[in-house]
């Protein structure tokens, strides 16, 4: 079995200029960077449109990308924009963070002046990718023009007309925001020209790209919108229920998500239709694929709606294995990690190997006083080679951030576990990250921050809050030679350096 490793790091966080990170030269830096390292793998979060709250999980659309990602300097090497142009922007001024206001506010203004200025309607790689996609971004590109129209506004909030796709409100809502509509095309062609451009370098180069796909779309999405069936909805587009998850470990009170939950009967009548086109899609665009919150398939949680937390909800069955049949019958076997995190039932553990699919092992799991016997799934002399290992992933404290909140009890259990009394708290993180490189997991993620030793002040997510998170970005000069020769040794000792580099 090949050994291997990767980094976790979301394109939002790369050293990009012009406040936010995206596919511009710094993301090709950063896979010559990789692959200096030794690594095969590089990791993200999901690449689509983000609302309120800015995370990456409730976007406006499981197809489309983010605008964000485009590269302005792609645009000004074109001469659609200037740099004078992109200078005069305020994305703000802090280069280890993201100001979501100002480039909301910034960014898609200038992506307008570059579309107005491109003539795309004239190209022919515009027309056939308009066709190609028009399963999907018909109904995206109206959503996005008739959101703008009305300033943002949820679409549940909507005129009732277009809220529940009248055929004489779609035409003429067609017609009165056509350039929009064009415009928001636009976006989505250059993005995934853009995005395809990097996959194509990074595998040249011999590095692999891990795509992650929530298991839910957001009820404020174009999914939702046009395709109501899909979900457990009311006549009147009403959630019945909504998806969240009981209290954990993570928060006290649960996390209620509010994403509408699948009508999965109308699904399995379909024969997992639409699942399976959203799978076909992003099995194009990455190489391999995590799914979040695998336990949904098994079982998922359903929250009353208008709910004010989730401690009320309860347990419903999903589709479970009779999807990924399906999927496989269809589109043949697939690369694919289940996330299994936190309290996983023995269903769950049938389902992640009944599918063959990798499972997910968190160290920072494998330390709680509450479950301290050697059979706990996340001591790395438990994992199996068909797993993939982290130290933490982006909803988790940093491994250094994490081992300063345990209890003393669960400090000296992890020492006591890496027979290690003696190196201070502030190299642990070394010593944490070498104990599951050297693990049976065929793949080892470690987000960069852990490689780098950061403190919580670096953390990507806390769940259940709103404002502070996926602000994080990585300044150039922390991407450094001795950061990467640090990387590269740790990866080859235990023999999982990318033989394959190119």
């Amino acid at each position: 079995m090949e050994r291997t490793a990767g980094i976790l790091l979301p394109i939002t966080s790369l050293p990009s200029k012009y406040g936010i990170g995206c596919f511009s030269k710094s993301a090709y830096n950063f896979i010559d960077w990789l692959c200096e390292a030794g690594q095969k793998y590089w990791q993200i979060l999901p690449l689509g449109p983000t609302s309120y709250g800015d995370s990456p999980y409730q976007s406006f659309s499981t197809f489309a990308g983010n605008p964000y990602f485009i590269s302005l300097e792609d645009f000004i090497a074109k001469g659609l924009l200037t740099e004078k142009e992109c200078e005069a922007a305020d994305f703000g001024n802090k280069e280890d963070d993201i100001n979501y206001e100002k480039i909301y506010k910034n960014r898609y203004p200038l992506l307008y002046q570059a579309y107005q200025r491109s003539k795309i309607e004239e190209n022919i790689e515009y027309q056939e990718f308009v066709e190609k996609n028009a399963w999907w971004l018909s109904d995206y590109a109206l959503f996005m023009a008739v959101k703008n129209k009305f300033h943002g506004i949820a679409w549940n909030e909507w005129p009732e007309d277009i809220r529940l796709r009248d055929k004489l409100a779609m035409g003429t809502y067609e017609q009165e925001l056509h350039s929009e509509i064009a415009f928001q095309k636009f976006m989505q062609f250059e993005f995934l020209k853009q995005w395809n451009a990097l996959k194509t370098y990074a595998n040249q180069r011999g590095i692999s790209l891990i795509g992650d796909i929530p298991i839910y779309v957001a009820m404020d999405s174009a999914d939702t919108w046009a395709n109501p069936k899909l979900f457990q909805l009311d006549e009147n587009n009403i959630p019945l229920a909504v998806a969240g998850c009981p209290p954990d470990g993570f928060s006290a009170k649960g996390q209620l998500w509010g994403n509408p939950l699948y009508y999965w009967e109308y699904h399995k009548k379909t024969e997992y239709k639409w699942w399976l086109s959203r799978l076909r899609y992003c099995f194009k665009m990455y190489d391999m694929v995590r799914i979040d919150h695998f336990r949904g398939f098994d079982e998922y949680y359903s929250i009353p709606y208008g709910a004010e937390s989730a401690v009320h909800g309860h347990w419903e069955k999903g589709p479970g294995m009779e999807l990924f049949y399906y999927m496989e019958k269809y589109l043949g076997k697939q690369e694919v990690i289940a996330e299994d995190l936190g309290y996983v039932t023995d269903s769950v553990r049938r389902l992640v190997k009944e599918s063959g699919f990798s499972g997910m092992k968190v160290l920072e799991f494998a330390f709680d006083s509450r479950d301290s016997g050697s059979s706990n799934d996340y001591l790395p002399h438990n994992y199996s080679d068909n797993s993939v290992a982290y130290t933490g992933t982006h909803d988790n404290e940093t491994i250094a951030g994490w081992f300063s909140s345990i209890t003393e009890e669960e400090q000296q259990l992890a020492r006591d576990y890496l027979c290690d009394q003696y190196t201070p708290k502030e190299e642990l993180h070394q010593s944490f990250i070498s104990l599951i490189m050297r693990s049976n997991s065929k793949i080892c993620i470690i987000p960069i921050q852990d490689y780098m030793g950061c403190d919580n002040t670096c953390r990507m997510n806390t769940p259940s809050t709103i404002g502070i998170n996926w602000r994080w970005r990585i300044k150039q000069e922390e991407l450094s030679k001795e950061l990467q020769e640090d990387i590269f040794s740790i990866t080859k000792r235990y023999g999982r350096e990318n033989l394959l580099k190119k």
